[in-house]
């Protein structure tokens, strides 16, 4: 599988990811940590990928929504954003009830499916 796919299929299963360097535990920048705390104040599970782990995915990923830069978070499948426009959605009280959401919507398909 392509890096542009196997993007695609992580964005498509996790209702909230970030793509960032390093891991939420373990940041490797300044940015993906605090948008890692950011997406961790929502107290909702969220998917990563560390980027500097897949060098496929760190060439491909900036073409896959043409947003250039690290991190990259998506909910339900939309990208949000990076660090700024996480911080600033966490700051104005709209985060929260979108990743909760994403969540709730990814978990009533999951029991649909069963």
């Amino acid at each position: 599988m392509d890096a542009l796919a196997r993007i695609d299929q992580y964005v498509k299963s996790n209702p909230v990811i970030i793509f960032m360097k390093g891991t939420p535990q373990f940041p490797s920048c300044g940015f993906s940590s605090r948008a890692a705390e950011a997406l961790k104040s929502c107290n909702v599970p969220f998917g990563y990928v560390n980027v500097l782990a897949d060098p496929e995915v760190f060439e491909s990923l900036p073409s896959y929504r043409d947003w250039p830069t690290f991190p990259q978070i998506y909910v339900d499948g939309e990208l949000i954003g990076g660090c700024d426009i996480t911080l600033e959605m966490l700051a104005n009280g709209e985060l929260q009830p979108m990743v909760e959401a994403a969540v709730k919507k990814h978990a009533g398909s999951q029991d649909s499916a069963e």
